[in-house]
């Protein structure tokens, strides 16, 4: 049962939709939307002049709709926000990623040649937590033995996947949660850092300077940022090395994948930041000792990762956040203070609460794990102190302090998610015009004057219920048709 379908009064709202006059054109609206969960609600109109005549090629206002509104998809990347828009995102970003390993959409086919390499780095450890270890014990340790706060240091258990257990430390008081809050802060600059370092190492393992390697060498790059259970993200990332043109041209023949794999771990084992000056003291951030390097061919059956396995790798990570590590996807705030945020999405902060000013909701009755509850009051807590403030720690609470970007790419990796949305917006005009019998758009000849007013945003229950059903069915076309279309 759906969240909408928990609210007491869908039923009734669910038959008010489906019998109400303008039903079939608000059915056609969500469809073209792919059944969005919170769709945008627009109010005006828009027309397509001849700028020669001054006539009116085609005139749509919102006047002429039963709703008196249109509907347009809220784009959100996250699946657990809208399922509808984060699997077009998704097969964007699938492409993107396609597209820098073999080829297509202006890039030249040669370029699944060049060497490239998927690469793991992962977060250090801040202390001992559950996990699952390939048949064996979570941490056998020997029994008795305890922590200096009276918990026992192992744990004999066989988790299960789902086991809620896993990603939760052993011991919370032990857990170094400042240390977590920091370094996730600052995982965005480790990336980039890593980025830097990478190229400087590849010219130290080629024999020259950096400035004479990028006359020759190229380094191109996407990666995706997926949290652990742990509450802690680490990156996936391809790696390709080019000519200095890019994409367009191959590198020299001594920069090659050996070249690439041997410069990845001494890049990674160079990169450290320190936070900033604090009585907590300064912590020197670095990646974990966990690097996994792993090439990628071009033979699926060869051992190794296919093409099409770290697209579709990538891009199913580049939907989701946060909330896979036990946390909320939205923003918190203090209600007391005037912060950002609704009352049942805010949090008690400490300067409310000591003043004796009404609280929001508490934090110990947000729906998280306990383990992701204590990393938010870190977040928290940290975000009050003039020496993080730049670091932005409360607004990102609900991340666990990251504030990087999730999915990004290097300029020449491949094309743009732009370049992939203003091909769809192009291909829709196009079927607009021919659904209207209109002439073909030209700049030079026509001008498009529009005027729109937001109205508000979402479904009520039952259209929530109604919205959700015609995406299920969207999604089943889609999968029938390429299961079809690959055999």
């Amino acid at each position: 049962m759906s969240k909408h379908e928990r609210h007491p009064d869908w039923m009734t709202d669910l038959a008010r939709v489906i019998n109400a006059p303008g039903y079939p054109r608000w059915r056609a609206m969500v469809t073209a939307t792919s059944g969005c969960a919170h769709p945008i609600h627009l109010s005006g109109e828009s027309a397509v002049v001849d700028t020669g005549t001054g006539e009116i090629l085609h005139l749509y206002t919102t006047d002429d709709e039963p709703s008196g509104r249109l509907l347009i998809a809220c784009g959100n990347r996250r699946a657990s926000v809208c399922p509808a828009c984060s699997q077009l995102y998704q097969a964007d970003t699938f492409h993107l990623i396609r597209t820098g390993l073999s080829g297509g959409k202006g890039i030249p086919e040669t370029v699944s040649a060049h060497p490239r390499a998927f690469i793991t780095l992962t977060a250090p450890s801040f202390g001992p937590v559950h996990s699952r270890r390939d048949g064996r014990a979570c941490r056998p340790r020997k029994h008795g033995r305890i922590c200096d706060h009276g918990r026992a240091i192992g744990c004999h258990t066989h988790h299960e996947p789902h086991d809620e257990r896993l990603g939760q430390p052993i011991c919370p008081d032990c857990y170094d949660y400042p240390g977590a809050v920091l370094w996730q802060a600052h995982a965005g600059a480790l990336w980039h850092r890593f980025t830097l370092a990478m190229r400087q190492e590849l010219a130290n393992q080629a024999g020259m300077s950096r400035r004479a390697f990028g006359k020759r060498v190229r380094v191109s790059f996407a990666k995706v940022a997926e949290y652990q259970r742990r509450g802690l993200v680490h990156f996936h990332a391809i790696i390709r090395l080019d000519g200095p043109d890019g994409p367009d041209q191959p590198p020299p023949g001594w920069a090659d994948h050996d070249l690439l794999t041997r410069a990845v771990p001494s890049a990674a084992g160079h990169v450290a930041l320190t936070t900033p000056p604090s009585d907590l003291g300064q912590c020197n951030l670095t990646w974990g000792d966990q690097l996994d390097i792993r090439p990628i061919l071009l033979d699926p059956s060869a051992e190794g990762l296919s093409e099409r396995a770290v697209a579709g790798y990538i891009a199913k990570y580049a939907t989701k956040g946060a909330e896979a590590s036990g946390t909320v996807d939205h923003r918190l705030s203090c209600g007391a203070c005037g912060g950002r945020g609704r009352l049942h999405r805010t949090i008690t902060c400490s300067h409310c609460h000591g003043n004796g000013l009404k609280p929001g909701l508490r934090l110990d009755a947000l729906p998280v794990t306990d383990h992701a509850r204590r990393m938010i009051r870190t977040c928290w807590d940290l975000g009050a102190r003039p020496e993080f403030a730049p670091l932005r720690l409360r607004p990102w609470a609900h991340m666990l302090g990251f504030r990087g970007h999730f999915s990004s790419k290097s300029r020449a990796y491949s094309i743009n998610l732009s370049d992939l949305r203003t091909a769809r917006r192009l291909h829709r005009a196009a079927e607009a015009r021919t659904r209207h019998n209109l002439p073909a758009l030209d700049d030079a000849t026509t001008l498009v004057l529009a005027h729109w007013r937001f109205t508000g945003i979402g479904h009520s229950p039952g259209e929530a219920v109604m919205a959700e059903h015609i995406r299920q069915r969207i999604q089943l076309a889609h999968k029938i048709k390429n299961e079809r279309e690959n055999g």
